[in-house]
Parts: structure tokens; C-alpha cells; sequence
């Protein structure tokens, strides 16, 4: 593995505060501004998240997202991003074929990314997947509860665990994966005794996002919490501002400006030095005025040859014979 740069956040660091009782903050982020807010704000974790795919790529869902636009914006992310751990989430397709592709582009996110994890979702085949890149040499954090992009096989994005089985079911799942190797799971959509439960029978940290206030940190979607999305909410999301119509409301004004004419002002504006100015305008003025005489003498020759009446052919010299 690679030296983290100093002042980075260790892995090893999220098990000791999960003793300590002290809560992990992670939220996600897909680009450079993003990341140094939460560089800013003191975020334990940066998840590089398939969200993307609907908050920043304007997909309808999660599954379209390709690895090389996850290597992308998280190449980015990593950039600005000192302390904060960030993870690269693992999109659809790229670890569900087999161990291998998994550890391949596992590898990717590592390499060329720069991620210093990876996550990806569910139990089950993905137990397999999880032991080979963490034998590679790659820290993986799981995902159970409702996972995004199997929603459809879970019956849509509803909230998963609600039964005594389904929830026995989640927790051996939990259990499974932290004896895969993973050294941390997010709990999404899960009722709360539930998380609990899981945070509890953990000895690795537990991320809720609506999963109830006792797993050992959150995370929820940057553009959710900042108010930049729009419509329909999950009920565990909390909007902290109203961006969205922040930003509407500036763009509008901006708008409103320039087609006014108030827009640019003086202040925003450069000048010269009155010398150079001056001497500017006058390199400017001549060649221009005599470019405009030259013009008129030439439209005026034009017409006045256009005038002229045609000039009369004449007869051809008729030579006469010698004497």
C-alpha cells in the first residue's frame, strides 16, 4: 500500500474512535470545490459515490455510471482532499463478474485514482469479492441494507430489515463482511433496533444513513444535505441550507444585469495609464479615417464609372487598292 500523506486520516484511526464512542462524519463529494469543503469542515471520510451518476451526471439512476467517470471524479476529489479518507465506490459491473475483474478495477481506483479505499454493495457473491481485494492489498468497505444498484431485486428503494428474518438475514450479513476483511459497512434504509443490533455485534465502525442515530457515524449525499437537489427526498435526509434556490436566484439576477446594460460596472472593469490611452486612440483614429476616405473616393469612382454611358464601337479601317 501506499504512504498516505501526512496529516491523512489512517484507516486503523476509525476503530479507535468507534471505542472511543466518537462518531465518524462522512458525506460524499464528486469534484474539487466539494472536496475542500469538507476538507474545510473537518469530514472523517469522503465517499466518491455512484451517486454521481444522478446528482452531477444526470442519469436516472445509478447503474449507467462507468469506471472510467468514477475514476475521473475521484481523481478529483483525491486532489484536493489532505485529511479526509476517501473512497471510490465501486460502480455496477465492475466487480460483479468475478474476483478478478473485482481486484482489477479495485486496482484501478487505487492506481489511478489515488482512492484509499474502495466500497461496494451487498454480501452473498460479494463475500468472494471482498476477500480478494483486501488480498490485494486494498482496504473495502461493504454496504448492506437497500443497495442502490440490486434495488430492483430488493423490490425499489424501500427499507430493508423490516421482519425478525429479514433482519437475522442483515446481520449475519454485516458479520459476513467483516470477516471478509472489510473495516467498516454502511447501513442504508435499515429500521434503527436493527442497526443497533449490527453496530453492536461490529468490532469494525458502522455508517448509518438512515439507520438510526446508534451506528458509529453518517454520511448522507452532499447535494441533499446543501439543498441542491430537488423533489422528492429519502426521509432520512436532513437539509442543513437551501442552495438551489440560492444559485437560481443569483443566476436570475446575473441575467437580469447583463441584458440590462448594469452589468459589467466600472469596478469590474481594467484601465490604462491616460499616456498609453492616449497614445492607443491615436494609432487607432488615423489609419481608420484614412481607411474611410479611401473607401468613399473608391464607392464614389465605382458609381460614377457605372454612369458613364458605353463607349461607341468603331467601324473597322477598310484598306483600298494600290493605285
Amino acid at each position: 500500500m501506499s504512504t498516505p500523506p501526512q496529516g491523512k486520516l489512517a484507516l486503523p484511526k476509525l476503530a479507535e474512535m468507534k471505542r472511543r464512542g466518537e462518531k465518524i462524519v462522512m458525506v460524499t463529494a464528486y469534484d474539487a470545490p466539494g472536496a475542500r469543503f469538507a476538507e474545510d469542515a473537518g469530514i472523517d471520510i469522503i465517499l466518491v459515490g455512484d451517486t454521481a451518476a444522478m446528482v452531477v451526471l444526470g442519469y436516472d439512476g445509478t447503474v449507467p455510471v462507468t469506471m472510467d467517470e468514477m475514476l475521473f471524479l475521484t481523481r478529483t476529489v483525491v486532489r484536493a482532499a489532505r485529511r479526509p479518507i476517501v473512497i471510490g465506490d465501486m460502480p455496477f459491473g465492475s466487480y460483479q463478474v468475478s474476483d478478478e475483474a473485482a481486484v482489477e478495477n479495485a486496482i484501478r481506483f487505487f492506481k489511478e485514482a489515488g482512492a484509499d479505499a474502495v466500497k461496494l454493495e451487498g454480501a452473498g457473491p460479494s463475500l468472494s469479492r471482498v476477500r480478494a481485494i483486501v488480498g490485494a492489498g486494498i482496504p473495502v468497505m461493504g454496504h448492506v441494507g437497500l443497495t442502490p444498484q440490486s434495488a430492483t431485486m430488493l423490490g425499489g428503494f424501500k427499507t430493508q430489515g423490516k421482519t425478525a428474518e429479514a433482519a437475522r438475514r442483515l446481520v449475519e450479513d454485516a458479520v459476513a463482511l467483516e470477516e471478509a476483511g472489510c473495516f467498516a459497512v454502511v447501513l442504508e434504509a435499515v429500521p434503527a433496533p436493527v442497526a443497533a443490533e449490527v453496530t453492536r455485534r461490529l468490532t469494525v465502525p458502522t455508517i448509518g444513513i438512515g439507520a438510526g442515530p446508534e451506528c458509529d457515524g453518517q454520511v448522507l449525499v452532499y447535494h441533499d444535505l446543501l439543498g441542491l437537489t430537488e423533489g422528492h427526498l429519502p426521509r432520512f435526509v436532513k437539509r442543513y441550507a437551501s442552495l438551489s434556490r440560492e444559485i437560481r436566484d443569483a443566476l436570475e439576477s446575473y441575467a437580469d444585469e447583463v441584458r440590462s446594460g448594469t452589468f459589467p460596472e466600472e469596478q469590474h472593469t481594467y484601465e490604462m495609464p491616460p499616456a498609453e490611452l492616449e497614445e492607443f486612440e491615436s494609432s487607432t483614429r488615423s489609419p481608420s479615417k484614412s481607411r474611410a476616405r479611401d473607401q468613399a473616393a473608391k464607392s464614389s469612382s465605382t458609381e460614377a464609372n457605372a454612369q458613364l454611358p458605353a463607349p461607341r464601337s468603331e467601324p473597322p479601317v477598310r484598306k483600298t487598292a494600290s493605285p
